[in-house]
């Protein structure tokens, strides 16, 4: 897949897929530009059509000043290269959410159960990883 920039100012409102607009992916700094990965939006669209809920996103692209800030975030974080987002959605389970995310990513990116703050990482990296935070 691709990883493209958007303008916030500019494509915001910006329709990347049924459910899903540019903003909702942009860096909690307000930054422009906004870098997403293709695929992590098909991924997310996929989350949001089987549950049949909204998928909130608590972070996704972060600039490398915000990601700094950001506790346990790596120098190597994909949010970085707008391959990530951190999710929930009302009503499911990190567990439940977790596993269906492992459905669509079986042999490969990043899954990420927080329990104490209540979402899921998923990234679409090209290795497998897999972690508890």
């Amino acid at each position: 897949m691709a990883i493209n920039a958007y303008s916030l100012a500019k494509d915001g409102t910006k329709k990347l897929s049924t459910d899903f607009k540019v903003r909702e992916f942009r860096c909690k700094d307000g930054s422009d530009p906004i870098f997403i990965d293709s695929e992590l939006v098909e991924v997310l669209q996929k989350i949001r059509t089987h549950f049949g809920k909204a998928v909130n996103i608590n972070s996704a692209f972060r600039t490398a000043a915000h990601n700094a800030k950001q506790k346990k975030a790596s120098h190597y974080s994909q949010h970085l290269y707008g391959k990530a987002a951190d999710i929930w959605i009302a009503g499911v389970s990190v567990d439940t959410l977790a596993a269906y995310v492992e459905t669509l990513l079986p042999n490969r990116g990043g899954i990420g159960r927080y329990y104490n703050d209540n979402f899921v990482h998923v990234d679409v990296r090209a290795a497998k990883s897999r972690w508890k935070g």
